[in-house]
C-alpha cells in the first residue's frame, strides 16, 4: 500500500516539475510558449497580428529613408535659392557704370557655379538625391570643372561676341546651351539626359499605405513640381546655371557697349527670378509631401503600437501571476518531495518487518 502510495506521489511530483520547467522559461522569456499550439485557439489571430506589424514596420521604414532623402533635398534647395536671390540682385545692380564691380560679380558667378553643381550632387546614405533611380552616380559626373563644360563653354562664347544691337541674339544662344542634352554639352549625366532612361522617368515614390504611393523625387536637370515660367528653360536648374555661366563670361569692357549689355544683365535677371519663383514652388511642394509622408509614417507607428499589444496580450504570460504561480509550484514540489521521502521511509520499515 505504501509503495503505491510512493508511486502516486512521485507521479504527482513529476506533473510538479514539468509545470515548474513551464513556469521557469515562461518567467525568463515572458512567452506562454514556443509554439503556437500554446496559444491556441488563438493562434491564427496572432499570425494574422504579427503579418500587420511586419506590413506597417515596413511602411515606415520606407517612408523613414524617403523623409531622409528628402530632407537633404531640401537644405539643398535652401541653398540654391540663396544661390539665385544673390545673384539676382547682383544683376540688378549691373547697369555698366562700374566695371570692377562687373569683374567681381563675374569672379563670384564662376564660384557660385561650382556651389550649385555641388548640390545638385547631394546625398544621402550614399544615393545621390537629385539623380533619379541612378542614384548610384552623380547627376553632374564634374561638378568642379562646370565652369569649363560645353554648357558654359557655349555661353561663354556667345556672350564674347555681345554687340552691334545682338543682345537678344546671344541670350537666344545662351538658352539653347542651357537646354541642351547633347552629349558634350549638357553637363548632366548621359542617365539624366537620355529621354529613354532619366529625362523621361517618373519621380520616385514610396509605397506608403496599401495601395499608395506618394512621390517626392527631385530631378537636377528638370522641375518636378514646380512649372517655371516668364525668361525659361523649363527647369530651374538649367535657368540658374545659364544665368551663372553668363555673368561669369561677362567682361568689364563690355560695360561701354550700352544697350546691348543691360538688355543681356535683364535676360540674366529674369532669368534668375524664374529659378528663384520655380525653387520656391519646388520647396513648398516637397515640405507638403513631408509633411504628409510624416503623419503616415506615425500614424503606421501608433497601430503598430495597438497592434503589439494586442499580440503581446495573445503570446505573453501576465509576469506577477507567472512569478506567484511558480513560487507557488516550487512550494508545492518541496512539499511533493519531502512527502516522497516520508513515505519511502514508512515503505522501507513495513518491508524490514
Amino acid at each position: 500500500m505504501s509503495i503505491g502510495l510512493v508511486g502516486r506521489l512521485d507521479a504527482g511530483a513529476a506533473l510538479l516539475r514539468t509545470r515548474l520547467e513551464t513556469l521557469t522559461r515562461q518567467v525568463s522569456d515572458g512567452r506562454k510558449g514556443p509554439y503556437y499550439g500554446d496559444i491556441a485557439p488563438e493562434a491564427m489571430r496572432a499570425m494574422d497580428l504579427r503579418g500587420e506589424i511586419a506590413r506597417r514596420d515596413t511602411y515606415a521604414e520606407a517612408i523613414g529613408r524617403s523623409l531622409g532623402r528628402s530632407g537633404v533635398a531640401q537644405e539643398a534647395l535652401g541653398r540654391l535659392a540663396a544661390i539665385a536671390e544673390q545673384f539676382y540682385a547682383e544683376a540688378v545692380k549691373l547697369d555698366g557704370s562700374q566695371a570692377e564691380r562687373i569683374a567681381a560679380v563675374a569672379t563670384s558667378a564662376r564660384q557660385a557655379m561650382a556651389e550649385v553643381a555641388s548640390l545638385l550632387d547631394a546625398q544621402y546614405a550614399g544615393e545621390y538625391v537629385f539623380g533619379g533611380s541612378d542614384g548610384a552616380n552623380p547627376p553632374i559626373p564634374d561638378p568642379g570643372n562646370i565652369a569649363a563644360s560645353g554648357m558654359a563653354s557655349d555661353i561663354a562664347a556667345a556672350v564674347a561676341g555681345l554687340g552691334g544691337g545682338n543682345a537678344a541674339a546671344v541670350a537666344g544662344a545662351t538658352m539653347a546651351a542651357a537646354s541642351s542634352d547633347a552629349a558634350g554639352t549638357t553637363p548632366f549625366s548621359a542617365f539624366l539626359s537620355d529621354p529613354a532612361q532619366g529625362l523621361g522617368e517618373a519621380r520616385r515614390s514610396v509605397p506608403a499605405a496599401d495601395g499608395e504611393r506618394v512621390a517626392y523625387g527631385l530631378f537636377a536637370n528638370r522641375n518636378a513640381e514646380a512649372v517655371s515660367s516668364g525668361e525659361t528653360t523649363g527647369s530651374w536648374a538649367r535657368d540658374l546655371l545659364r544665368g551663372l555661366a553668363t555673368l561669369a563670361a561677362l567682361d568689364p569692357a563690355q560695360a561701354a557697349l550700352g544697350a546691348d549689355f543691360t538688355d543681356l544683365v535683364g535676360t540674366v535677371r529674369a532669368g534668375l527670378r524664374s529659378a528663384v519663383d520655380a525653387l520656391g514652388v519646388e520647396q513648398g511642394v516637397l515640405g507638403v509631401t513631408e509633411a504628409r509622408l510624416g503623419a503616415m509614417q506615425e500614424r503606421h507607428e501608433e497601430v503598430t503600437i495597438v497592434l503589439k499589444g494586442q499580440l503581446s496580450d495573445i503570446e505573453e504570460v501576465d509576469m506577477a501571476e507567472t512569478i506567484s504561480r511558480l513560487q507557488a509550484t516550487q512550494t508545492q514540489l518541496q512539499a511533493s518531495y519531502q512527502a516522497i521521502s516520508l513515505a519511502s521511509a514508512l515503505s522501507l520499515t513495513q518491508f524490514l518487518r
